[in-house]
């Protein structure tokens, strides 16, 4: 009988850094630096997407790329993109050691997973470079995944499947019904979706949330959960398969998959 062998987790917003700031501030920062700004809700439309491919998508703005074109008398270019992802890299790497924390919930449900025997994968946006640093960092405040996949070397990043197959044989998952993917944002629903897995977002400390857990205390119970309903409405509709509030619930939802698969 098929059950959930692996879970699959993204990384900041999901697992690590609560509100996934890290990136946000980054992006905001490279993009200031040729007085050419970016949003922090700019940021978050493409949160997920490897960040070479979202600073791309950021140019394609076409705010930002007017404002580009007035400034420097033509339009953006590869050149251009590579510059600022250069820029983006040097300032993210600097900073993450600081956003490894891992979000309320994480590390207790992953003990409680691995009780099952359940394995735990994880993809990101993020290089091999950038999660040199948030691995170790992580793991000295209880968390650890036991196979990190980036798209270095990979065919492409998210939305496509390939970091969520090579979990897959890293840790010799024989069947795509046994996977679940865990995820904070759209690039994450798309990447389970195609990977033919069933697919979980989560809300608090998500991107699509973008709040600091302090601001997430500092809300009126009735904005947030109306905040949260919104963010629960857009996930439903990308197409996850379960929404959870907080990662705590997440064993529940895989007794009702492993459920779902005995029933067949």
């Amino acid at each position: 009988m098929k059950k959930i062998e692996c879970v699959i987790f993204d990384w900041a917003g999901t697992t690590v850094d609560y509100g996934c700031m890290a990136p946000v501030a980054a992006f905001v920062e490279s993009f200031d630096a040729i007085g050419v700004p970016v949003t922090a809700a700019d940021t978050r439309r493409y949160m997920g997407l490897t960040k070479v491919e979202e600073i791309r998508a950021l140019f394609r703005i076409d705010r930002v790329a007017e404002t580009f074109r007035q400034k420097y008398g033509r339009d953006f270019n590869e050149d251009d993109v590579q510059a600022r992802y250069a820029d983006f890299q040097r300032i993210l790497c600097a900073t993450l050691d600081r956003y490894a924390k891992p979000i309320p919930g994480v590390v207790e449900t992953v003990e409680t997973l691995r009780a099952r025997g359940i394995k735990i994968g994880s993809t990101t946006g993020y290089t091999t470079a950038m999660m040199d640093i948030v691995q170790p960092a992580a793991a000295a405040q209880g968390y650890k995944a036991d196979s990190c996949v980036t798209s270095d070397h990979l065919p492409a990043g998210r939305p496509a499947p390939y970091m969520l197959y090579q979990n897959m044989i890293n840790l010799a998952i024989p069947s795509v019904d046994c996977v679940v993917k865990v995820g904070d944002t759209m690039a994450d629903i798309a990447e389970g979706l195609n990977s033919k897995v069933w697919t979980v977002g989560v809300i608090l400390g998500s991107n699509e949330l973008a709040l600091s857990e302090e601001e997430v205390s500092a809300l009126p119970a009735a904005e947030l959960q109306a905040r949260m309903a919104e963010v629960r409405r857009r996930m439903t509709e990308a197409g996850a398969h379960y929404v959870i509030d907080r990662m705590a619930e997440l064993p529940r939802v895989i007794d009702g998959i492993n459920l779902r698969l005995k029933q067949g």
